[in-house]
C-alpha cells in the first residue's frame, strides 16, 4: 500500500509538494491504481504493468480486452485507465481542430503516436482536414500488411469526400521499429497523391510512426 511508504515518498504527497513532473511513470500510474495485489505493493504493480505494455504509450493504447486480462485490474480501474486515455486523445485532437496542423507538427506526431505507435500489426490512418488545414476527423482505414494492393485509393477518397476534406495527412506504423520509409511506402504515397489530386484533395504529408517517434515523408521530399 502507498500509505506504508514514508510521507515524502508517497506519490500523492510528492506530487502536491513538487508537482506532477517530479513523479516517475510508475508513481503516476500508482496514483490511479491506488491499491496493488496481495504481496505486491501498488508501485510494484504499476511497474509490472508498464513493463508488460512497454511503457505508458503502450498502456494508453491497450484495448479493454487486454486490460481485462490483467489480474488486479477490476472494472473500476480499467474504466479509469480508459477514461484517461480518451481524455488525452480528445485534448490532443482539440488542438488540431482549433489551429492549422501545419502550425503544430509536434501535436500531429503526438496524436499519431498515441493512436497507432504501439499496435502489434500495421495500421493505415488518415487525418482529414478542412480548407484551413484544421482537423475534421482521424480514421483508421486499413490493417495488416500495407502496400499498394491492400490500401485502396478509392476508399481513402470516399472517406475524404464524406468528410468534405480539402487535404489529408496519411500515416501508418512500423511495428518493427524501423523509422525509415520503404520503397513500398513511397510508391503507395505517389498512388494516393495522384488519386486524391483528381478530386482536388491535397496530400500534405505521410508519416511513418514507430514507438519512439514519427518520420515525415514530406520533410524527406517524398510527398
Amino acid at each position: 500500500m502507498v500509505r506504508e511508504l514514508p510521507p515524502q515518498a508517497r506519490p500523492r504527497e510528492k506530487l502536491l509538494a513538487r508537482g506532477p513532473q517530479a513523479l516517475v511513470d510508475a508513481e503516476l500510474l500508482a496514483l490511479l491504481l491506488r491499491t496493488g495485489l496481495p504481496g505486491q505493493p501498488v508501485l510494484h504493480f504499476a511497474q509490472s504493468l508498464l513493463e508488460r505494455f512497454d511503457g505508458l504509450g503502450g498502456l494508453l493504447q491497450a484495448t479493454p480486452e487486454q486490460l481485462a486480462s490483467i489480474k488486479g485490474l477490476g472494472p473500476a480501474k480499467r474504466a479509469e485507465l480508459l477514461a484517461v486515455t480518451e481524455m488525452v486523445r480528445r485534448a490532443l485532437a482539440q488542438r488540431l481542430r482549433e489551429q492549422p496542423v501545419l502550425d503544430s507538427p509536434a501535436a500531429v506526431a503526438n496524436v499519431l503516436q498515441l493512436h497507432i505507435a504501439h499496435r502489434p500489426h500495421e495500421v493505415f490512418a488518415a487525418l482529414f482536414l478542412d480548407s484551413q488545414y484544421r482537423l475534421i476527423a482521424l480514421e483508421e482505414l486499413f490493417r495488416g500488411t500495407l502496400d499498394q494492393t491492400s490500401v485502396y485509393p478509392r476508399e481513402v477518397a470516399l472517406r475524404a469526400l464524406h468528410h468534405g476534406a480539402a487535404a489529408v495527412i496519411l500515416a501508418h506504423n512500423h511495428p518493427s521499429g524501423a523509422a525509415e520509409p520503404s520503397r513500398a511506402d513511397e510508391a503507395l504515397t505517389r498512388s494516393l497523391k495522384a488519386a486524391l489530386a483528381l478530386l482536388d484533395i491535397r496530400v500534405l504529408d505521410h508519416f511513418v510512426v514507430t514507438r519512439t517517434g514519427c518520420t515525415s515523408m514530406a520533410e524527406r521530399g517524398l510527398v
